[in-house]
């Protein structure tokens, strides 16, 4: 198992896979790369230490605000991936990383190898 841990909360399956496929095509066998589709499988999978994650605001079971409010009370660097507007975004959360659907995969890597500090 890696000692990198990324977690994707993405309800569209189609978008799921391409933030999947983009990271992985990055990082490869060194990250461990968590999909979940709900905020009830995102709380799960934030239980155990992620290195760096990825969420969609609305997602199965509710919006991700909670779930970045605890991963960004670990430290753990973390951006929104979603077709909602920043200013959605409540005012406390605001500084998090916020990329806009559609995306490009190049955003999406750069900002997770800046996060890990890996090339």
């Amino acid at each position: 198992m890696s000692d990198i841990r990324i977690l994707i909360v993405e309800d569209d399956p189609f978008i799921a896979m391409d933030l999947e496929t983009a990271v992985s095509e990055q990082l490869g066998d060194r990250a461990e790369l968590v999909v979940v589709e709900s905020l009830s499988q995102a709380k799960i999978a934030a239980n155990k230490p992620v290195s760096c994650a990825l969420l969609d605001i609305d997602v199965v079971g509710g919006k991700t605000f909670g779930i970045a409010a605890s991963l960004r009370a670990k430290g753990t660097p973390l951006a929104f991936v979603s077709g909602s507007a920043p200013s959605d975004v409540p005012a406390e959360l605001r500084d998090v990383r916020f990329v806009r659907k559609p995306f490009s995969t190049g955003e999406i890597v750069r900002f997770v190898c800046n996060a890990l500090k890996v090339a």
